[in-house]
């Protein structure tokens, strides 16, 4: 009985060795990734104002046709990009201006990072994560979901509640500006709740002050 007590342990460790060895190898190759230069977003043309928000709308039917770069570049920059270079300051508000919130896209090549300052994506893991990013199941063939993250880290001196509600906020800012954004450029999208976070944010490796506040798909709309 000992011998074969002795037995299952091995085996036990072994496999939990190699489950974070697998774990460590798929992190590590991310962040040896080289970022993804995005290109300068077109910030000329587009739809006027009125008429964008006359025609918003959410929809969760989407092409399987890719976003361009340059739809990428626009998308996130028009959601969270740096409108301000000589101060910082982005094209939606947070809360005293701490800028809280990240913004994550998984698309079927691999879950980036949106790094606002360099305008780039970040690599983070090289697999595609989109089924986690919400219990529907049009966000698994949804060309790219965009995950927002909340780091609380940069939120000091608060109460729990208002932490939460100064980050669902600023979400909100993010999420309505990548609506406008889409109903401009013809995109298709839709803000969803509708996520298991705590699975989601194991999956993604967050540390314990980073929490995922709501989801959102983006994609061309379905014929």
């Amino acid at each position: 009985m000992k011998k074969t007590n002795t037995v299952t342990t091995c085996f036990v460790f072994t496999v939990l060795i190699f489950a974070g060895l697998m774990i460590f190898s798929t992190w590590a190759i991310a962040e040896e990734a080289t970022p993804v230069k995005l290109p300068p977003p077109q910030t000329d043309g587009g739809k006027p104002l009125m008429q964008v928000l006359n025609d918003r709308a959410s929809s969760r039917e989407f092409s399987a046709e890719k976003l361009s770069m340059q739809v990428v570049s626009d998308l996130l920059w028009a959601a969270w990009g740096i409108n301000r270079p000589e101060t910082g300051k982005r094209t939606a508000p947070s809360a005293r201006n701490r800028q809280e919130i990240d913004v994550y896209v998984a698309s079927e090549d691999a879950l980036y990072r949106y790094d606002a300052e360099a305008h780039q994506l970040i690599p983070v893991m090289n697999e595609d994560i989109r089924a986690d990013t919400g219990k529907q199941e049009f966000v698994k063939t949804a060309p790219v979901n965009l995950i927002y993250v909340a780091d609380f880290s940069k939120v000091s001196g608060e109460s729990t509640e208002d932490k939460y509600f100064y980050a669902g906020a600023d979400t909100g800012f993010i999420s309505e500006n990548v609506y406008l954004y889409c109903t401009s450029a013809g995109l298709a999208t839709v803000v969803r709740g509708y996520v298991d976070k705590p699975a989601l944010e194991k999956k993604m490796g967050l540390g314990p002050e980073k929490k995922v506040t709501l989801c959102q798909s983006v994609g061309y709309p379905k014929e």
